[in-house]
């Protein structure tokens, strides 16, 4: 597993009874976590909760504010800036266990050499768009949300990135990388993040175990003659990181020379053994 210890102002502070306690750069949330299934005697830190996200019985749940918190407000990796809201559906905007990912792309970029085009796909609110353009390269953002593609503007401009060379697109993945193989546009470095279920911008439906084959195959047509990453994150708990580089040996490796790896991520919990799983990754890496 690889443990993200250097997001300072990001903390798990506790774990128990399906969920977890967390500062984020000060402020405390306590929300729902699936892979929290023990109990244990609640100690006091619970009590310092600005607010808790309560689980609906019938699907979904609403925020319980208990202390006045911002509407917005920025936490800090290194020198990368994220905007922070209390979402709809329990999240924040932010996935911090990411930070492994975002260091590596950077250091992809850094030691290329050369000018580096990315391909960022259910991009999100943009953290490893920023990422990307942080280290010199170009990026193409794509997601099925207007209001995250907002979002993302909002941690571009934050990170005094709005003039570097990114585009947003508010498309369907699937529907955008099968123009992008007729445009004939090629891209050095293609991660994506893909949802379990999910709805495109025209509500087009995607459910990962039966799409995602396709569309690692047609995205495999996108990649330049020099390639340096393909990079998949899930948090499918059903899915295997097993099947994942399978996925890559089938439509990548089988074309371009390289090394497929995978493994979980996670984070520590503050004065404590414990940590809490947060996903998978797979990755193809171009050999130098």
């Amino acid at each position: 597993m690889k443990l993200v210890t250097d997001f300072t102002e990001y903390q798990i502070l506790d774990l128990n009874n399906g969920k977890k306690l967390e500062s984020w750069n000060g402020i405390v949330l306590s929300r729902p976590d699936p892979q929290v299934i023990w109990k244990k005697e609640e100690n006091a830190l619970w009590k310092s909760a600005d607010a808790i996200y309560d689980r609906s019985n019938t699907g979904g749940g609403k925020w319980q504010i208990k202390k006045n918190i911002p509407s917005s407000w920025v936490i800090n990796y290194h020198d990368l800036k994220f905007n922070l809201k209390l979402m709809g559906f329990k999240h924040t905007g932010l996935f911090p266990e990411q930070a492994y990912n975002w260091n590596l792309i950077r250091e992809k970029i850094k030691s290329a050499g050369r000018e580096i085009k990315v391909l960022n796909l259910f991009a999100y609110t943009g953290a490893a768009t920023i990422a990307a353009l942080s280290a010199g390269a170009s990026v193409v953002h794509v997601d099925s949300s207007r209001g995250m593609i907002d979002w993302a503007k909002e941690n571009v401009k934050l990170n005094g990135l709005e003039n570097a060379p990114v585009r947003f697109l508010v498309d369907d993945v699937r529907k955008f990388v099968k123009r992008e193989i007729r445009r004939g546009n090629k891209y050095d470095i293609i991660i994506m993040d893909p949802p379990s279920f999910g709805r495109g911008s025209k509500s087009e439906v995607w459910n990962i175990e039966t799409d995602l084959d396709d569309l690692l195959k047609d995205t495999a047509e996108l990649l330049s003659s020099d390639p340096l990453l393909f990079l998949i994150n899930s948090y499918t708990t059903g899915l295997s990181k097993t099947v994942l580089e399978d996925l890559l040996y089938l439509h990548i490796d089988s074309k371009y020379k390289g090394i497929v790896s995978s493994d979980e991520l996670g984070l520590p919990v503050k004065n404590s053994k414990l940590i809490l799983p947060c996903g998978i990754y797979a990755r193809w890496e171009g050999e130098k």
